[in-house]
């Protein structure tokens, strides 16, 4: 259905029709002009994300169930980060006339899936045309007492490192889509060079049949198995509540806390500079799953540095004084990769045989904006068929929410 045929107002009732609050805080959601909260006893934590397709996600190979979970659960993944309690959401959205309301229903099936696994509210938000593409626009608020709000300059010396999961699967799930895309793009300027040598020689019969190619070309589908886990990090991550839950239950306060975004090594270099203080991680505690090592042995890629620089992993990176290291061994789905040190002593990653090598701060190894290929951005293409290749749903949930 097109989205004209609602209306703005219309698109709004339907996509929140039957939507129902699930917290107290949450006075009154979508409907007026301002939604209302209400937090009488707590601090009041917000983040915002802007995501502009091209730039931070390639529709070429993410459907848009996928994209509305990835987008809330990066948000929530914020609040978690400052040992906050996640409450209410606000979506805008920008988007061209090449989307329909199908495509909206399935990007809000998947935006609430990730809110009720955490119990958000999703209170407003706007919708607007643009004349490029889509953009989203994702606020998450959230809830803290003030003496449990855990900033990124509270690491002390002697204090532990800790990071949550394991790290570097997201970005290898990046490579394997990327290097799909290329083959498909590749296969398909392969045959549109064909079609325009056939046009000019005035072959009818061969232009046909490498038309036919071309539209099979859409049902083109890259064999993943067994590497379901790094698509899934990748496509479908899923923010720390687990682990604050843990960490509340064990008495453990973090002394710094921060979600891996942009890479471990900047994540450190952030709570380092803020908390002036110096750190030494050392390379064989980095948690790492076995199928990110073998995919970057397939790659010829270092795995410390994919790890490392990797990013968008949104897994915990947080510090805890040395006398909960007990709790900490304890605790499953947490490794100790190192420790706080002062200053002066810089920040170094200590390697399996030894050396020491400082720590630079990295953007993520591939940037998004390197991403989408000028042909990607050309493909005429309906929303309902922007996955250029297709990817078997995968089950939603790797993690329980606490």
């Amino acid at each position: 259905m097109d989205i004209a045929k609602l209306g703005e107002f219309g698109l709004i009732d339907h996509l929140t029709k039957g939507y129902e609050n699930k917290n107290a805080s949450t006075v009154y959601g979508v409907g007026d002009d301002c939604a209302v909260m209400h937090y009488p006893d707590k601090e009041v934590l917000m983040t915002t994300d802007m995501l502009m397709e091209g730039v931070h996600f390639d529709l070429t190979y993410i459907d848009m169930q996928h994209l509305g979970y990835k987008s809330a659960m990066v948000n929530i993944s914020d609040i978690f980060a400052m040992n906050g309690t996640p409450r209410q959401m606000v979506v805008s959205i920008a988007l061209s006339k090449r989307f329909k309301v199908e495509d909206l229903d399935e990007f809000y099936r998947g935006l609430r899936m990730a809110c009720d696994k955490f119990g958000v509210d999703i209170v407003g938000g706007d919708t607007t045309s643009s004349l490029t593409g889509l953009a989203i626009s994702i606020t998450c608020i959230g809830e803290a007492a003030k003496e449990d709000i855990v900033y990124r300059s509270g690491a002390k010396e002697t204090d532990l490192i800790c990071v949550t999961g394991d790290l570097g699967a997201a970005y290898m799930g990046l490579q394997l889509l990327e290097r799909e895309k290329a083959v498909y793009y590749g296969q398909v300027e392969d045959i549109r060079k064909k079609m325009a040598e056939a046009k000019a020689q005035g072959d009818d019969q061969k232009l046909a049949a490498l038309n036919k190619d071309l539209q099979e070309m859409r049902n083109f589908q890259p064999d993943f198995a067994g590497k379901e886990y790094l698509l899934q990090r990748q496509l479908q991550p899923e923010a720390r509540g687990d682990i604050i839950a843990q960490l509340r239950e064990a008495g453990i306060r973090p002394t710094a806390m921060m979600d891996i975004s942009d890479g471990l090594s900047s994540e450190l270099m952030h709570i380092c500079e803020q908390s002036n203080c110096g750190c030494r991680v050392y390379e064989k505690n980095i948690p790492i799953d076995y199928q990110t090592a073998v995919q970057a042995e397939e790659f010829n890629m270092n795995l410390t540095t994919c790890a490392m620089n990797g990013g968008e992993d949104y897994e915990l990176l947080f510090t805890v004084p040395i006398g909960d290291h007990a709790k900490i061994e304890e605790m499953e789905g947490v490794k100790q990769i190192g420790y706080i040190t002062k200053e002066s002593l810089g920040k170094f990653l200590i390697t399996r045989d030894g050396q020491e090598f400082e720590l630079k701060a990295q953007h993520r190894m591939t940037s998004f904006s390197t991403l989408s290929s000028s042909r990607a951005s050309n493909s005429a293409i309906n929303c309902h068929q922007c996955r250029l290749f297709r990817l078997k749903s995968m089950p939603y949930c790797v993690r329980n929410a606490p």
